[in-house]
């Protein structure tokens, strides 16, 4: 349906809602009269409905406009909707008690026209005909979802989770949006929800009875036949590899919800579904929460550019962009098949963005250039990177092409294209480099910056900032599948040191902050005072949470997948190599951390030297890549950050690393 479509539709039952509670109105008064008077009374009181009712009836309109009566769908009616009722109606009743005595007056009639008790009638009668029939709609559409459940041989599961978080799932399960599951009762980790029903649902037991639970139900009938996770009983606190084990145990599959984080602030109103529960969603903690209003309201209707839109980050950076609104897409990518896969995914959105896909290379120069010249963007995220560290330490020269003067391409074309907002997605592996990819990505953090900073006291002038954020489950080559596919092999699962210790986030996850950071760049910090100018901030950090030991998330990984650490699956530590450290760090030492007051967002004003430092920095990396002279480039970037300059030598493996050896990225 095309969201024009979608507009009437939605436009027509917004103007039946209106009807509704307009006539109910009306008949709210005339039905108090009649049971409040009678004869001559009566019949006063109906001769001059005619000249009060039409105001009152519109007067009453304005009221429910303003309480939000007709923003909710009665699909969801709840008790926020039902609250609004009855501050509407209140005012309404007060409203009459003003007027009446108004009306009492010698002016007027000289007597109560309606009388207190024919108001408290009033209002008791339009609270039953304004919230019963959505309550009553409400009944119908879970009756129909409760016969469609049978009717299609819904399958019986049993929901984990704390009672909050089964309540939403159970409301997915109602409204339609999750299809085929019938809930036939709840464990949780909490003993208070214990003896309780949760929208007709019993909690049955604690996560520890799943085997009895799943036992009872089989004596009356209902054989379980899946258990659905709740985000409560993903965390490390639930527990989690026991409830995998306890399932494998039992021989049912795990599953959980995802499709609901669509932005659209309605729970019926993305595509939900199940999904397998992978061993990455049992490792983190709970995610940020994001505004996703706020990001709609950023993002909608914008034209959008991502470089490197085809690998895991700017490929959910574009997804996320078209769940928020953008008018229009341009993936840019230097690799074909990743081209049109994203492409692909994007155009079989259901009121989906314009698409375009350009195969380019950030190292050209002149075809970015020409790209964005072409497509105009308000925003461009720079997602293209070289990013592993063991490649870059090796092939120097690469890393510093696309991560250094691939960047400053990306910025200038940007700037040229007369884009609002750059952002160019980096590490925090940029702060205190002991590596070429982090030292890389520094550098080109410093170009945005000095550009940012050479027009940031113009009202209009574009924002150019850098988000750093540490590795990315489920992004190429980072550690968890590898250490899923050491595991499949029988090990051993290789970490370079005991110690060493990463922040991770989703993609989802970090995706969704970055969106959230440029939001606060190009728009919180746009309404800031001239006067503030030197306290925006240029460099946004997301909040990772605490970091986790790699060795701890080896033996976690292990378990999970049904074995025992050092018994059945080897931990091997090979020792570090050149271009790691053992912790990361979020801002540099000179960097003036800022408060953005977004929950899940950071920020600093970063230090960096003026544009012509730069140019000679980067004349002088030039000349060193073009004669392959390590050294030289090394001096350079020595220069330009000396905390690289300044860095310790790895250790040397204590023994020769195996086949496969992986370390985070």
């Amino acid at each position: 349906m095309t969201r024009a479509a979608i507009r009437s539709s939605t436009g027509f039952k917004k103007l039946l809602i209106v009807a509704h509670d307009l006539m109910m109105t009306g008949l709210a008064v005339v039905l108090a009269f009649v049971m409040r008077f009678d004869g001559v009374r009566l019949e006063t009181r109906l001769d001059a409905l005619p000249v009060i009712l039409p105001g009152f009836i519109i007067y009453a309109g304005i009221v429910y406009w303003i309480f939000s009566l007709y923003k909710s769908r009665w699909r969801f009616a709840s008790l926020p909707d039902l609250a609004n009722i009855l501050r509407a109606v209140t005012v309404l009743a007060l409203t009459l008690l003003v007027v009446d005595y108004v009306l009492a007056s010698s002016t007027f009639y000289g007597f109560f026209f309606f009388g207190k008790i024919t108001i408290i009638l009033y209002w008791m009668l339009q609270l039953f005909l304004l919230g019963g029939p959505r309550l009553a709609y409400r009944y119908l559409k879970y009756a129909q979802s409760r016969q469609t459940l049978v009717r299609e041989g819904a399958v019986p599961a049993l929901i984990l989770g704390r009672g909050s978080d089964a309540e939403v799932l159970l409301r997915a399960i109602e409204s339609g949006a999750l299809r085929k599951i019938a809930a036939k009762g709840i464990l949780t980790p909490r003993t208070t929800d214990l003896g309780q029903s949760i929208r007709g649902v019993p909690v049955v037991g604690e996560f520890s009875d799943l085997e009895q639970a799943v036992a009872d139900f089989a004596e009356r009938g209902h054989n379980i036949r899946r258990l659905v996770l709740a985000p409560s009983a993903l965390g490390q606190e639930a527990e989690s590899e026991h409830i995998l084990a306890r399932a494998r145990k039992l021989g049912l599959p795990l599953s959980r919800l995802q499709g609901l984080d669509t932005g659209k602030g309605e729970l019926g109103g993305g595509i939900a579904s199940l999904a397998p529960v992978e061993i990455e969603d049992l490792l983190l903690r709970p995610t940020v929460e994001i505004d996703h209003e706020r990001l709609a309201r950023f993002v909608n209707g914008k034209r959008i550019a991502v470089t490197g839109g085809g690998g895991s980050i700017g490929s959910e950076i574009c997804m996320r962009a078209a769940a928020f609104g953008a008018a229009d897409i341009l993936v840019i990518e230097n690799s074909e098949p990743a081209l049109h896969q994203i492409t692909e995914e994007l155009r079989a959105l259901d009121d989906g963005p314009h698409v375009q896909g350009a195969i380019a290379d950030v190292r050209d120069r002149e075809r970015l250039h020409q790209v964005l010249a072409e497509f105009k963007p308000d925003l461009v995220f720079h997602a293209a990177a070289l990013k592993h560290v063991p490649y870059l330490e090796q092939d120097w020269a690469e890393g510093v092409r696309t991560n250094v003067f691939g960047s400053v391409n990306a910025a200038d074309a940007s700037l040229a294209a007369g884009a609002s907002a750059f952002v160019m997605i980096s590490t925090d592996k940029a702060i205190e480099p002991v590596s070429m990819l982090g030292v890389t990505k520094r550098f080109a953090e410093m170009y945005a910056q000095a550009l940012d900073a050479e027009t940031l006291a113009l009202p209009e002038a574009p924002r150019l900032i850098a988000v750093r954020f540490g590795n990315v489950l489920g992004s190429n080559g980072s550690v968890v599948p590898k250490f899923k596919a050491q595991i499949a092999r029988g090990g051993p699962v290789t970490v370079t040191h005991r110690d060493m210790v990463r922040y991770f986030m989703t993609v989802r996850e970090a995706c969704n902050l970055v969106l959230t950071a440029v939001s606060h760049a190009d728009g919180d910090m746009r309404a800031a005072a001239a006067a503030s100018v030197a306290s925006k901030p240029s460099v946004y950090v997301l909040k990772m949470g605490q970091p986790v030991r790699i060795y701890d998330m080896a033996e976690r990984m292990i378990r999970l997948a049904g074995f025992e650490p050092g018994a059945e699956i080897e931990i091997a530590v090979t020792g570090i190599r050149p271009g790691e450290r053992l912790h990361e760090i979020l801002f540099g030492h000179d960097e003036a951390i800022t408060e953005t007051g977004i929950d899940g967002v950071m920020a600093a004003r970063a230090v960096f030297p003026d544009r012509h430092q730069l140019a000679a920095w980067l004349a002088g990396l030039e000349d060193a890549v073009n004669r392959h002279d390590r050294g030289a480039a090394e001096a350079v970037l020595g220069a330009a950050i000396p905390d690289y300059a300044r860095r310790q030598p790895a250790a040397a493996p204590t023994t020769p690393a195996p086949a496969g050896t992986i370390q985070p990225e």
